[in-house]
Formats: structure tokens, C-alpha cells, sequence
């Protein structure tokens, strides 16, 4: 191949961009809006005659513009629409909820009414044991089941029938049972589930009687409190088999009760809101029956539970069936003993009752009543020998009523007025000032019901009876509710007061923080500064002894928490004189980590604007400075990212307004206090660039002796950080950055400095780079960077010390030493990229300047010595393309061949004068060699054959004229 010298083609930029310019029109519409066209479609069929308009049938098609698919509604206009439209569908939707609102029964529950199943997993974890267990029952896992034979009789009638399922549960009640001893609390719990698998196979199997019989034996396990302290963990579990044998029932019977619409021959299944007299007669009849059988249970709380576990199925009956069982069943719990077993008795028949009849609450009050008057039995011998055999304290005991009081007051309180609460705390302070009692009423009724009355609970806590259950739990449980619904502005201080008396007098640590850690909330909430540092002050004063606080970390990590929660003003959190001292508290680091972290967050969150505070300053520079110091070469990335942005969001956070040599002396401390992580000090040069721009904005570009002074500090402190990163490609791009705002600042040997650094750089670039959880090449990433530092030495004026494009100059011998992927022509497509650049250098007028800086054009004038320098850089890189594409001439590469010279032809029309005859023929060799192959895609090869045609015809150069008649185009075209 011959050689070529490449003549780049004199360019006016100016009269360019005037001709490209498209006229401009006013928009009448929305420019994104949905398109409309209305299509007229015949529908009558062929050969039928057209009868009048309705012959033809109007068609609506929306077309969808691409910007409109592309934003798909997120510009500002659209956005506003349908906002107004989301608002207006909003208001629709709720009325419409209003007017069809159906009985749901939890529309009849309180908002803040708390679940049974909320509540179970926390019953579960704290209602442990370690004593062995033993469990009796006739369905035994493995080989020590003993399976009930059923009888095989022929039953004639239906009394019959019955008489032979009750003698069934006779045989079963007269022996037909073991008991499995010394069992783990894990394989109670595993047996129990045996149980309830066993429960729903045995249904499944037609086995109605075996089933009644299993949860006959789960209710039984409820007489037993041989292992007290595990009681309301295995009323959990058992009332959960005890609930599945009820919804059994209850949709087999559904299941059976097929009735006949009016007017209609075909049965249907009852709807959900179906009434009695839907119900047919014989499945009202299979519904006794259930029952019949329930009330020949001999013993009292097996009967009473499964009878309560099958409620719902009165619903089949009659109307006013609920009210008359929940009170008859309510009556039978008076004859239960225990009065733990009793309590949570009652819990049960509440929790059905709100399940399947919410409104009725006439058998809650006397529930609580008689827990009232059962409640004298725990003084009782009964229940102390029981204690004393299973070396069980009061305190402890007495939380074992928690669950179930809480619930059957819970359920009490559920849509009530503020005269419930009267009538409850009046039988309390007339029948019984249990500390247990208050706890839950306290628990259980709403805030607002409480606030208001703050000062006389906390004299009721004062006065009520502590045997087993301590004061300070109440003065927690007080707390959270004032902390949701503040007291009367007259009482705030006088419960203070009250309260922080008793919790200061509090020896054990866990319970002075278990009660601190709660009321620091409401102090926060609803006092000055000066509240909250004493009571800051007395926790640390209680928490420092023997150095009790190592711990209680998570409860001091939750006063913190809350601190800067309701503290959203940072000068007045630090203003503080305790805050500080009791961060030091936590010197585990890992925790103090966690509390830093939790601090910068809040400080994230809640400050919106700028500050210059020195104490701010002071103080998070300490806890920024714990966070980056416990970064080490084992934490994990995410943690490390998680404290840069934390530590990121304070350096953005801190502004001294004009004095920028004081902005910049912090960010001379922030560098040296945190060295480690890249991202932290890629924001600090960020910021000092910005610095540097914020400075020249102010002088409009005229810098005095003293803002030059300081911008070139600016790009010192740039140039000497960025060596610190241990990314490269970081170092690569802020180097250029660095530079671009040093030339803007017209600080020559800076930004010299800056892309001569970036220049030889570029060898240690890894080969390979880790980004979001992945290995990727790190080529395409050099090349973005390489043609962003190209288009910003157009710019650049060369230093004449230094010869002419030296920097130009140094980056290709780089770039000729470089070690490119192998089946690459990366270095090619650069090159390409270069005789663009050089084309550009050589025009009398640049296409960009940098403001206030002189590029070559106008230190060089178009001199000859500088031109014929930049012709022959341009033949040398010519030849190196060339020389490349002659090395693509197997079929393996005739792809690339192809591309490569398609791609050196559209450089070459755009930046060669094609008036040289050397141009003008290399021209068509490549274009030639473009499409000799066929390996290019035709579409884009009539692209190009169009764009010189129309350059042609715009600019009448005869030379690309007679291109267009020499370059011939694939027939395929």
C-alpha cells in the first residue's frame, strides 16, 4: 500500500453550526403527548350494500412517541398532571371505601388493637424452661404410640350412631392413654406438633372422632402446671391445635350446609355472611351433635376449651347464640382452681370472642371481675406449696399472669371510652392494687387516656401493692405511653419528678436502665436541654460503678438512639455538656462504631443546611475519626462504603460561606484525619476543586494577586491527595479534573502538572478492574478517559520550554508501549481518534477555548514550523493505522479490517481536505477495502455514502462531488 500524508481540511466552525442549526417553531401542544389517530374501518360484510352511517366503525389507536416511552411520563408536565389526577383518584377511592365498607370484624377493632399472632412469638421466647416436661396422650410419635381401636358396629339409627361415638370417648377417658416423661422443652414442642399433624390427617381421614379425641388430650394439658414457669408458652402451643380442630368443624359444616335459593331447584354453598335461616336443618342438626358430644366431656376444662374452640359454629343455630355461650362458658370458668389456669382460661374465650364476634363484650367485664375476686387465691396455701415444690419466687410467678391479663384487658379497652377506664381503676383500688393489675391496665388502654391522667397513676404506682411484681416496670410501662401521648403541659414536671425519685433509688443496674431508657424519650420530647443533660449525668453516674455499662450497651445504644432522634439541632445536641461523656461509656469499639454511625445518620437526616459551628465541627470530626480509624484491611466493603458516605455527608455539611481559606484549612485537617478511604478523600478534592470554582466565580475570572495565591493552593492541595488514592482509574480521572480547574484558574504549571502526572499514570493501570461484585476489563474505561483527556488538550497551551504538543507527544509514546488486549485494535481506533484532535490543532480558530487562557491558535498564529509539526505527527499515525490494517487480512479479521476502515474514512471526510489528490484516493481505497469484505452492515454503509453526498451538496465542494461518483455501493444496499 502506498504511504499517504494526512492535509487536514480548513474548517469555519461559525458558519458550520449555522448551517446545521434547524429552524425553530413554537410548540401549540405538548411536545411528549400521547398521539391519537382516528382510523375508519368498513364493517359490513362483502357483498352486503352499506346501510347508512353504521356502516363504518371509528377505530381509536394511540401512538406512542419514543421520548414519551422513554420518559414514560417523568417530565415536569406530565408529572404535574397526573399528580392532579393521582389526587382526584385518591379522594374517589376513599368515598368509594366509605359507602362499601363491609362487617369485617377488625373494622370493629382499634387501630392499635395488637393481634394474638402478633403476641405469640414473644410468649414463646420468653416463657422458657429447662426442667424436663412430660406430656399424656394416646397418639404418641414412633413406638411409643398406642393407637385407640374403633369399634366396628353397624349403627341401624342415629341415636345408635351417637351412642357408639360416645362410647369411643368413654373407652378413651377409661385408659387408653400413657404418659411420655422427662421430655426437652424441643420435644414437647415437637410433640405437640405431632399432635396437631396428627389432629388434620385424622380429619382428613374421616376420622372425626380421633380428632375430637386429640384435642379432648391437648385441653387436658392444660390442668397440668407441674412446670409452671412454661404455662403460657404450652398455652400457646396447645390453643393453636385447639384453633385448627375449630376451623375444621366449622368448614365441614359449611361444606354440608347446601341450601336452596328461593325460586331456585339447584343447592348452592353458603355465602360468607349467611344467617341461620339459610342453614338447612340437618346440617343445623350435625351442628348439635358437635355439640351434644363437647358437653359429655366429663371434665370440666377440656369440655370448656373445645366447646370454646368450635364457637363459631353457633353461628349456624340462631341469631342470638354467641351472647348466651360466651356467657354460659364464662360462668364455667368459676369452677377452676388454679388461678393461673383459670386467667388464662378467660384469655381464651376473649381472643375467640373477638375473633368471631367483636361487638359482644358482655362476658369481658365479668371476666375481669372474677379475676378479681380469684386473685386472693394467690396468697392462698394452694398456690404457695406449688411455689415452694417448684422453688418458684413470687415476682417471677406473678409474670406469668401478664399475657393473658394483658390480653383480656387489651380486649376490654378495644373501642372504649374513657368511663371504662374509670370503672376499671375504681375496682382496682377497690378489690385489689396488684402492681401486676395496674402493669396491664396501664398496657392496655390508650395513651391519650392515660396521659391525661398521669399524675394520679403515678400516685396509684406509688401506692399499690409490689408483693412480686417491682414498681419499676410499671414506671416503664407508664412511660411508653407518655412517650406516644405527652401529659397536660401542668403535669409534665410533677410525674417527672415523681417518677425519676423512684428510678434514681434503683441499685440494679438492669432495672435503673431498663426504666431510664424509656423515660430519656419522654424528657427529650418534652424539656430543654438542661433536663436531659441531668438525667444524662445520673445514668452515667449509675451506670459507671464496677463498670456495670459494658453490659447494658444495647439499652444505652437505645438512649442515644432516642436522643438524636428528637435533638434534630446538632449546636444544641453538643451544647450538651453529658452527651459527649456518655459516648465514652461505650468502649467496646465495635459498639461505639455502631453508635457513631447511628449519631452521623441522625446528623444526615435532620441537617438540612450547611453549618460552621465549631462545636459541630469538633465533635464529629472525633466521631468520624472513630468510625475511619476501625476500618482495617478486614472489613468488609459495604461497611467501609457505608462509613465513607457517612463521613462524606459531614465534609459536605460544613461551609464557612465566603472565608475560603478557612474552608480550605478544613479541609487540610479532614485529609489528615481521614487518610484511609478512597471516597472520603475523593470528596475532598471534589470539594477543594469546587472550592477553587467558587472562587473564581467571585473574582468573574480576574484574579488578584491573592485569589491567585489561593487557587493555586487549591490545585497543590489537589496534586498532592490524589497520589494517596489506591485506585488508579480515580487517580487518572481527578487528576484530570484537577487540571481542567487549574487551566480554568489560569494556573499553567498546576494543571502541566496535573496531565503530565495523569499521562503516566496510565502504565499502571490494572488490567482488570473489581466494580459492583464483578471482575470487568479496564480497557473501555482507559479509553473513555483517554478521549476525555484528548478533547481537553485542545485547549491546553503548550509550555515552550517544552516543545511543541508535548503533552500530545508524551501520551502516544505511552500509549505505543502500552499492552492492549490481545484481538484489540484499541490502540488503532485512538489513533483515529488523535488525527481528529491534530486536524483540530491545526485550524487558525479553535472550535473551544478555555476563558482567559490563550490556546495554541493563538500562541502559534497557524505558523508554519508548528503546522508542518502537526503533518508530521499525522502521517506517522497515519502510517501506524495503515500498517495495522494491512496485519487484518485473514478471514478471521476481515470484520475488524472492515470497521476500522469505515471508521478511518468517516474521520477522514470529516477532518481531511479532501482537495489533495494523496486524500482524495485514500478516500476511496478505504472505502473500498469498507466493502470488499461485505463484513460491514449495508444500512450503515448507506449512512455514510448519504452523509458524503449531502456534505457534497451543502458545501459544493467540488472534491467530495466527485467522491460521491467515485465510491461505488454494494448492490445488497
Amino acid at each position: 500500500m502506498a504511504t499517504y500524508e494526512w492535509t487536514p481540511r480548513k474548517r469555519d466552525y461559525l458558519l458550520e453550526a449555522r448551517k446545521e442549526n434547524l429552524p425553530l417553531e413554537e410548540a401549540t401542544s405538548h411536545p411528549l403527548k400521547t398521539i391519537s389517530v382516528v382510523e375508519v374501518k368498513s364493517t359490513e360484510k362483502r357483498g352486503t350494500p352499506m346501510k347508512g352511517a353504521g356502516a363504518s366503525k371509528a377505530v381509536k389507536t394511540e401512538l406512542l412517541d419514543p421520548l414519551s416511552s422513554a420518559l414514560e411520563g417523568s417530565d415536569p408536565l406530565s408529572m404535574f398532571a397526573a399528580e392532579v389526577q393521582t389526587q382526584t383518584a385518591s379522594k374517589t377511592r376513599s368515598s368509594s371505601l366509605k359507602q362499601t365498607k363491609t362487617g369485617n370484624p377488625s373494622d370493629d377493632l382499634d387501630e392499635t388493637f395488637e393481634p394474638w399472632n402478633a403476641k405469640k412469638a414473644s410468649i414463646l421466647t420468653k416463657y422458657s424452661t429447662s426442667e424436663k416436661l412430660s406430656i399424656t396422650t394416646s397418639f404418641l410419635s414412633a413406638s411409643d404410640k398406642e393407637r385407640v381401636v374403633i369399634k366396628a358396629v353397624t349403627a341401624t339409627t342415629v341415636t345408635d350412631k351417637v351412642r357408639n361415638r360416645l362410647e369411643q370417648l368413654d373407652d378413651f377417658e377409661e385408659g387408653s392413654v400413657q404418659e411420655m416423661l422427662n421430655l426437652s422443652q424441643q420435644d414437647y414442642v415437637n410433640r405437640i406438633d405431632e399432635l396437631n399433624q396428627a389432629l388434620v390427617s385424622a380429619w382428613d381421614n374421616d376420622q372425626r372422632v380421633k380428632a375430637l379425641k386429640i384435642a379432648i388430650q391437648c385441653s387436658k394439658l392444660l390442668a397440668d402446671t407441674s412446670v409452671i414457669q412454661f404455662y403460657p408458652s404450652k398455652f400457646v402451643l396447645i390453643t393453636d391445635i385447639l384453633d385448627t380442630f375449630g376451623r375444621l368443624v366449622y368448614d365441614r359444616l359449611k361444606e354440608k350446609a347446601m341450601y336452596y335459593p328461593p325460586g331456585s331447584g339447584v343447592p348452592v354453598k353458603l355465602p360468607d355472611n349467611f344467617t341461620p335461616d339459610q342453614v338447612p336443618e340437618s346440617a343445623k342438626e350435625t351442628c348439635r351433635n358437635w355439640f351434644y358430644k363437647i358437653a359429655s366431656i366429663r371434665e370440666l376444662i377440656p369440655r370448656f376449651y373445645v366447646e370454646t374452640a368450635i364457637l363459631k359454629c353457633y353461628s349456624y343455630l340462631n341469631q342470638g347464640e354467641y351472647t348466651d355461650a360466651l356467657k354460659r362458658l364464662m360462668a364455667m370458668i368459676k369452677g377452676i382452681g388454679d388461678p393461673l389456669v383459670a386467667i388464662y382460661a378467660r384469655c381464651y374465650l376473649s381472643r375467640v370472642g373477638m375473633l368471631i364476634a367483636p361487638t359482644i363484650s358482655d362476658h369481658l367485664m365479668p371476666c375481669f371481675d372474677d379475676f378479681l375476686v380469684s386473685y386472693a387465691q394467690i396468697q392462698g396455701d394452694y398456690v404457695q406449696n406449688v411455689l415452694a415444690m417448684q422453688k418458684l419466687e413470687m415476682p417471677k410467678y406473678l409474670t406469668l399472669f401478664s399475657p393473658a391479663l394483658d390480653w383480656l384487658l387489651q380486649c376490654i379497652a378495644n373501642r372504649s371510652s374513657e368511663q371504662t377506664l374509670m370503672d376499671v381503676l375504681q375496682k382496682f383500688k377497690k378489690h385489689c392494687k396488684s402492681a401486676l393489675l395496674l402493669n396491664s391496665i396501664i398496657s392496655a388502654f390508650k395513651p391519650e387516656y392515660i396521659a391525661v391522667r398521669a399524675v394520679e397513676f403515678t400516685e396509684m404506682i406509688r401506692e399499690s401493692e409490689d408483693t412480686g411484681f417491682p414498681k419499676h416496670l410499671l414506671h416503664r410501662t407508664l412511660g411508653l405511653c407518655l412517650v406516644m401521648t405527652s401529659p397536660p403541659e401542668e403535669q409534665k414536671l410533677t410525674v417527672l419528678n415523681e417518677v425519676w425519685k423512684a428510678v434514681m433509688k434503683l441499685k440494679n443496674p438492669a432495672d435503673y436502665i431498663g426504666s431510664a431508657e424509656i423515660w430519656i424519650e419522654y424528657v427529650v420530647i418534652n424539656f430543654k436541654k438542661r433536663e436531659v443533660n441531668t438525667i444524662l449525668a445520673d445514668i452515667i453516674k449509675h451506670m459507671t460503678p464496677d463498670r456495670a455499662f459494658e453490659d447494658y450497651y444495647p439499652q444505652l445504644q437505645s438512649v442515644v438512639a432516642k436522643v438524636v432522634t428528637h435533638i434534630q439541632d446538632f449546636s444544641e445536641l453538643f451544647a450538651l455538656t453529658k452527651f459527649l461523656p456518655f459516648i465514652d461509656m461505650f468502649q467496646k469499639e465495635a459498639v461505639k462504631v455502631d453508635i457513631c454511625k447511628t449519631i452521623m445518620e441522625a446528623f444526615a437526616k435532620h441537617q438540612s443546611e450547611p453549618t460552621n459551628d465549631p462545636v459541630i465541627i469538633n465533635a464529629l470530626t472525633f466521631i468520624c475519626k472513630t468510625m475511619h480509624d476501625s476500618v482495617n484491611a478486614l472489613t468488609l466493603a459495604d461497611e467501609k462504603k457505608m462509613v465513607s458516605h457517612l463521613i462524606s455527608n459531614f465534609v459536605l455539611k460544613i461551609s464557612f460561606g465566603k472565608d475560603f481559606e478557612q474552608q480550605l484549612s478544613f479541609y487540610v485537617e479532614a485529609r489528615s484525619a481521614f487518610t484511609n478511604l478512597d471516597l472520603v478523600l475523593i470528596q475532598l478534592v471534589q470539594n477543594v476543586n469546587n472550592l477553587a470554582i467558587e472562587t473564581r466565580r467571585v473574582v468573574n475570572g480576574n484574579h488578584s494577586r491573592k485569589t491567585g495565591n489561593f487557587v493555586r493552593a487549591c490545585a497543590a492541595y489537589c496534586f498532592i491527595t490524589i497520589p494517596s488514592l489506591q485506585s488508579n482509574m480515580a487517580q487518572l480521572h481527578l487528576y484530570l479534573l484537577s487540571g481542567q480547574v487549574a487551566l480554568l484558574n489560569q494556573c499553567y504549571s498546576q494543571a502541566d502538572s496535573c496531565l503530565k502526572a495523569a499521562i503516566s499514570l496510565i502504565p499502571d493501570v490494572p488490567k482488570n478492574l473489581y466494580l459492583d461484585g464483578k471482575t470487568r476489563s479496564s480497557e473501555p474505561f482507559l479509553v473513555e478517559f483517554i478521549y476525555n483527556f484528548l478533547s481537553t488538550l485542545l485547549a491546553v497551551p503548550d509550555n515552550p520550554d517544552s516543545g511543541v504538543l508535548y503533552l500530545l507527544r508524551g501520551l502516544l509514546n505511552i500509549l505505543q508501549n502500552y499492552t492492549w488486549e490481545q484481538s484489540t485494535d484499541t490502540k488503532v481506533q485512538i489513533y483515529t481518534r488523535v488525527l481528529a484532535l491534530l486536524s483540530a490543532t491545526s485550524q487558525e480558530v479553535y472550535l473551544y477555548h478555555v476563558d482567559k487562557v490563550d490556546a495554541n491558535d493563538a500562541m502559534y498564529g497557524s505558523d508554519p514550523k508548528f503546522l508542518s509539526e502537526v503533518n508530521a505527527i499525522c502521517s506517522t499515525l497515519l502510517e501506524e493505522i495503515l500498517n495495522h490494517l494491512k496485519t487484518l487480512a485473514t478471514p478471521e479479521t476481515f470484520k475488524r479490517q472492515s470497521f476500522l476502515a469505515l471508521e478511518l474514512f468517516n474521520t477522514l471526510i470529516c477532518h481531511g481536505d479532501m482537495s489533495q489528490q494523496q486524500s482524495f484516493t485514500l478516500a476511496t481505497n478505504l472505502w473500498n477495502l469498507a466493502q470488499k469484505h461485505g463484513q460491514n452492515d449495508t444500512k450503515q454503509m448507506v449512512r455514510c455514502y448519504d452523509l458524503v453526498k449531502r456534505k457534497a451538496e451543502a458545501t459544493a465542494d467540488k472534491a467530495l462531488g466527485d467522491l460521491v461518483k467515485r465510491l461505488p455501493l454494494d448492490s445488497r444496499a
